[in-house]
């Protein structure tokens, strides 16, 4: 809205100066998620959480407005991504099936399988077994539902009691936060074979996208993508078998 000298008010100027952030944000999350998201679904979402962020933001609150949209911004997004449940079935299970297969050859070998022993353990071409992986491209590590209760105490829980307190257990982000899932997680990075743990350092610590990151490795960026699927695969079955043999 203008105000009577013509001058877009205080918040019709935050909403214009604060559009490209939006962007930036639901692109840095796209590159996470599978291609099935749309970028601009993200950001739609995105400019529903700024607008939020302007009606309810104060200038007393201390904190900076982009740092306060920041968060506004984001949770919009991932609300959105939660309430459609944007990994389809198929894709949870075929990580599961990977997740298995690492985790049973690891037994037998002693050693992280090959990608050649997984597809035979599958029963795969290892052609097969890429596609399969691609279409596991942007599982997370975790996700919320690691968190319920069927009857069995979930992997992620039995982390959380494994500190001895009774404030973590139930609670996600105490629980991803406690030193137990911490040096679980460390732990089962350095089991990673060299190349996967290279890029996952790549990817999260000094941020590359696939592309430059496939730069650095030699690979085209949809091999990557199926590295990087793989990896995450490797580390969910890690954790897991942390939490079986009650080792934190």
């Amino acid at each position: 809205m203008y105000t009577c000298n013509g001058k877009l008010n205080h918040k019709d100027q935050l909403l214009k100066q604060h559009a490209p952030l939006v962007k930036k944000l639901a692109y840095q999350l796209k590159a996470k998620l599978p291609a099935s998201v749309e970028v601009d679904d993200l950001i739609q979402t995105g400019m529903m959480g700024l607008l939020d962020a302007v009606n309810r933001y104060e200038d007393n609150h201390g904190a900076q407005f982009e740092t306060y949209a920041v968060q506004r911004i984001r949770g919009a997004m991932l609300d959105e991504l939660r309430s459609a449940d944007w990994a389809p079935r198929s894709v949870r299970k075929n990580m599961r099936t990977v997740e298995s297969a690492i985790s049973q050859l690891e037994q037998q070998l002693g050693r992280p399988p090959t990608e050649a022993e997984l597809a035979r353990h599958m029963g795969l071409s290892i052609t097969d077994y890429h596609a399969m992986l691609d279409d596991c491209s942007g599982h997370q590590l975790i996700y919320y539902d690691d968190f319920g209760d069927d009857g069995d105490a979930h992997f992620l829980d039995r982390h959380g009691v494994a500190d001895d307190s009774s404030e973590i257990s139930g609670d996600p982000l105490k629980t991803l936060m406690s030193e137990g899932f911490r040096s679980a997680l460390v732990e089962a990075i350095s089991e990673l074979p060299e190349r996967e743990k290279l890029l996952m350092a790549l990817y999260y610590e000094q941020e590359l996208n696939l592309k430059e990151i496939g730069a650095v490795l030699g690979v085209s960026e949809s091999r990557v993508s199926q590295l990087h699927s793989q990896a995450v695969g490797r580390l969910r079955a890690g954790l897991r078998e942390q939490a079986w043999t009650g080792v934190a």
